[in-house]
């Protein structure tokens, strides 16, 4: 008589890929190297902006595909939340706060690289907060970057800063539809777990 076999455990909802995941020491370099590249470069092309787009027509670029126009922005992106600077300003502090939480359980090359993006264009923008007129927590952040429109028309005019929050953004919501999270950890779809679990009953 064969042996009645046991139940097989079902398979984890998540696994950790430990082998091939960097330690997080290792991924603090890329994430605060980003950070602060992007804020030096934020910070260098909003001083270029002022000193030459002050008072002056738009610059063509492109065919039009581009224009560089100075604009001096309290609130937002498209012109949102006009009248609460200062809530901007300690949101994007609490931004800051939470990604350097999160920076000592980071396992994901992917994850340090989006982080580090936003990182830097939160703190582009929160510089503007702080020290540009009318005051600390009021700043208005520079931008200059228009598309297809020198007036914000098409797109709302935005900087260097406002790009790195995008970009790290979208790499973000990527890394959570594949099921990859921050800390190493790979979750898989309930339907691949089921194609696996009938995969091994069958091998028995």
């Amino acid at each position: 008589m064969n042996a009645e076999q046991p139940d097989q455990d079902p398979p984890a909802p998540a696994e950790r890929d430990t082998p091939s995941a960097p330690r997080p020491r290792r991924l603090l370099p890329l994430l605060f190297g980003i950070a602060a590249l992007l804020l030096v470069v934020d910070v260098v092309t909003k001083v270029v902006a002022v000193a030459e787009l002050e008072g002056e027509p738009p610059v063509e670029l492109f065919g039009g595909a581009v224009y560089l126009v100075l604009f001096r922005n309290p609130g937002a992106a498209f012109s949102l939340a006009t009248g609460l600077t200062w809530l901007l300003a300690l949101l994007a502090i609490v931004i800051v706060g939470v990604i350097v939480w999160l920076a000592r359980k980071l396992r994901s090359t992917g994850w340090a690289l989006g982080l580090g993006l936003v990182l830097g264009g939160a703190c582009g923008n929160l510089v503007d907060r702080i020290f540009r007129q009318p005051g600390p927590l009021r700043g208005h952040v520079v931008d200059f970057v228009s598309l297809f429109a020198p007036d914000g028309s098409v797109w709302p005019v935005f900087n260097v800063a406002d790009s790195a929050i995008v970009c790290g953004g979208a790499l973000i919501v990527l890394l959570t539809l594949l099921g990859r999270d921050y800390d190493g950890t790979i979750h898989k779809s309930k339907r691949k777990q089921r194609s696996e679990s009938g995969a091994e009953g069958g091998e028995q």
